[in-house]
């Protein structure tokens, strides 16, 4: 290789460096932004499985509502079956996170340890797989982030309007309309109950068909979503 020849390879290399530096900093900063976009009530954001709906024309049904039109019992429920501690906590269930880690290294069975922000986190910026255990990495810092940035109120409002309910089914009213024929703010302690329990696996769990198995799992955060008290006190109802 001449001279001349070494010194374009090198500049090559230093420029696809370049520009890989930059396509790492637009990717760190774009959630960053973002999320301080959608602090503001009338932005109404959409999630990574909405866009890749739209990206192979497979379409999907969404109707944002503000939380003020949402049966309360349905956040209750959504608390009390996926996050019981999201009133609490900052974004991460340091407690849960430990328990996870500390069965992990003991070789037993991962029972999880996503918080609604994290999950939030998840369906508004990451993806959801391959390479799990390097998004969960990504999503902690990212929803402590989002736990400083937004209050906990908008943070349930944007998780229940890009939750997915079903194949192309997102957001709590389109889940509501379709499921159970009526509004989210007309919703039932049980049907709220069986929507969250569908939460999980959606493409699997049907609640307007719910098996066995769903039905005592309902009936049990059910019982709870009643007397959820100050464990969703944060949502100011």
């Amino acid at each position: 290789m001449t001279a001349k020849a070494g010194r374009r390879s090198r500049s090559s290399r230093r420029l696809w460096q370049r520009r890989t530096v930059q396509i790492a900093a637009l990717l760190v900063a774009l959630p960053l932004l973002l999320t301080l976009v959608y602090r503001l009530p009338f932005i109404h954001p959409v999630s990574t499985l909405m866009l890749k709906d739209l990206a192979t024309f497979s379409g999907y049904d969404r109707r944002w509502v503000p939380l003020s039109e949402v049966a309360p019992v349905l956040a209750n429920s959504v608390i009390m079956s996926e996050d019981g501690q999201f009133c609490a906590h900052r974004g991460v269930d340091l407690a849960e996170l430990k328990a996870v880690i500390d069965d992990t290294l003991a070789g037993e069975p991962s029972r999880g340890a996503s918080t609604i922000t994290m999950q939030t986190v998840k369906n508004l910026y990451l993806w959801q797989s391959p390479l799990v255990a390097f998004r969960k990495i990504v999503e902690l810092p990212l929803a402590v982030y989002l736990d400083l940035a937004l209050p906990k109120r908008r943070i349930m409002e944007i998780y229940l309007n890009i939750a997915e309910w079903g194949p192309g089914i997102y957001g709590i009213e389109a889940a509501a309309q379709h499921h159970f024929g009526r509004s989210a703010s007309d919703l039932t302690s049980r049907q709220a109950a069986l929507l969250a329990v569908t939460l999980p696996n959606p493409v699997e769990r049907n609640p307007a068909k719910p098996s066995a198995g769903l039905r005592r799992l309902a009936s049990l955060i059910e019982r709870r979503a009643s007397r959820a008290g100050g464990y969703v006190g944060c949502l100011g109802q």
